[in-house]
């Protein structure tokens, strides 16, 4: 019987531990999709207590709260730090067989060297133990990067944002990239129009362009997105419940974009037409300018109108929608290859349901210019967790080529939620151990575990063109 979190932790045959513990265990990690806050990493900030950079921001931990009858005072409200940490300790215990059970018991670990297994008995020593450590210059954020042997991360930025604390961490000369990656969501979202017009006296200001026609607002977005390019930007995103593909014609755009400036509300299929027209500009800005273009897909967003008008968006409301993906995507990735403007693509899909069907989507348009030009992103969200992770693992197995993977990636708002990559690379290697152990591979451990290092680093640092340092960054991290 093995010890909870020991060092062979979901590794269960030799083979496994031998291809985690020799060939993935100290690969740098690339997190090239994440929402960390640049001001704080520019900062290099120290947080005041566990409390700050754990609890704060992360609706996965409030969810469990609320489902443990915590009120949500001690979630999001004044109470005070350690307040909300005792009661996020007293739910832990009723976590088990949720990931947030390995993960929160990894990070203390990890991070903090801590092995007490957190509950209502030891929650005010670990709180004071992993505050105190918090203090130390060591464990400023860039301390806890460091930490987990990170080289790349590609945080998520409006192209509003004027990129000021990107600039600074370069100008800094620091060994990590910290990178823009340019997420247009808010400028063609035009479900409110009202809302839309307000973001576009933003766009304005930062632009310097004033918006009154369609081609003043497609100038002024080209400006910012050319602006992120030069500030070192090679990758954006989109957070959609669907790929929009409809037909449109410029001149209905134009026609549209003049109807919202006027403050009149749009019909369903204009919106449609409004925000399809917007896809496919910015995919060919991407593959303009060489960009590693990212779509998210899925979530059904804000469902309690109770608690959104109470504490807004991303404050843990959301879930996984059911929306149909495949006749959309498959016309809007299809529209820019005949056009030979298709830009390398990462999808993602929220509903475990879509997995063959994404599998499948991204062998249409592989088209042999580069290794795994297009690529199913890892298992994100709801199902970054040992069963929905497994599944999405095995189904690229199955139809595609899990070879050129481009490996994991944390999607997340907390600098210590790092040890998702160590999580991963471990199912990996028991994924591959049992097959070698049951005969089903061959017992080459060398080219496996080439195989399995290309997966946790080098596929994603050849797939984006990152110029990285080979010198190895041996992690602090305690395994």
């Amino acid at each position: 019987m093995g010890k909870f979190l020991d060092g062979n932790f979901l590794l269960h045959s030799k083979t496994a531990q031998q291809l985690y513990h020799e060939f993935a265990r100290d690969m740098p990690i690339i997190d090239y999709h994440n929402h960390l806050p640049p001001d704080e990493i520019a900062a290099d900030k120290n947080f005041e207590n566990i409390t700050k950079v754990w609890l704060n921001g992360d609706h996965y931990k409030w969810r469990a709260m609320r489902a443990n009858g915590v009120p949500e005072e001690f979630i999001t409200g004044n109470r005070n730090d350690w307040e909300k940490f005792q009661k996020w300790a007293e739910t832990v215990p009723y976590t088990l067989r949720n990931p947030l059970y390995h993960w929160t018991h990894l990070e203390l670990q990890r991070y903090f060297d801590v092995n007490d297994i957190l509950n209502s008995d030891t929650a005010k020593k670990v709180y004071d133990v992993t505050s105190s450590k918090l203090q130390e210059k060591e464990f400023g954020v860039r301390g806890l990067l460091e930490n987990m042997n990170v080289k790349v991360i590609c945080t998520t930025d409006d192209p509003v944002d004027t990129l000021e604390h990107h600039k600074k961490i370069k100008n800094d000369d620091w060994h990590i990239k910290v990178l823009p990656a340019f997420r247009p969501d808010k400028a063609m979202n035009v479900d409110d129009v009202n809302t839309f017009n307000n973001y576009l006296t933003l766009l304005e200001k930062t632009s310097n362009i004033s918006i009154s026609t369609y081609n003043d607002y497609i100038a002024a977005l080209k400006k910012r997105h050319e602006y992120f390019a030069e500030n070192s930007c090679n990758v954006s995103d989109h957070g959609l419940e669907e790929i929009y593909a409809e037909d449109y014609t410029q001149t209905e755009i134009a026609g549209i974009f003049a109807k919202i400036r006027s403050g009149g509300d749009l019909s369903l299929e204009e919106r449609k037409k409004f925000k399809s027209a917007m896809l496919v500009t910015f995919a060919e800005w991407d593959w303009e300018r060489g960009f590693v273009q990212q779509y998210h897909l899925g979530a059904l967003r804000n469902n309690n109108s109770r608690m959104l008008k109470q504490l807004g968006p991303d404050t843990g409301w959301d879930s996984i929608g059911d929306f149909s993906q495949a006749r959309a995507l498959s016309k809007f990735l299809n529209r820019l290859d005949a056009n030979n403007k298709l830009a390398k693509t990462v999808v993602y899909n929220l509903n475990p349901a879509d997995n063959e069907l994404f599998a499948t989507m991204i062998g249409n348009f592989n088209d042999g210019s580069s290794a795994g030009k297009i690529q199913w992103g890892s298992a994100w969200w709801f199902l970054d967790q040992k069963d929905g992770m497994t599944k999405q693992i095995n189904a690229l197995s199955n139809m595609g080529l899990l070879s050129k993977f481009i490996g994991m990636l944390t999607d997340s708002r907390s600098f210590l939620s790092f040890p998702r990559h160590e999580y991963f690379r471990r199912l990996l290697c028991n994924l591959f151990g049992e097959e070698i152990e049951n005969g089903e591979l061959p017992n080459d451990i060398n080219w496996i575990g080439n195989v399995i290092q290309d997966i946790c680093y080098n596929n994603a640092k050849n797939y984006f063109g990152w110029q990285l340092s080979d010198e190895k960054i041996k992690s602090k991290a305690k395994v």
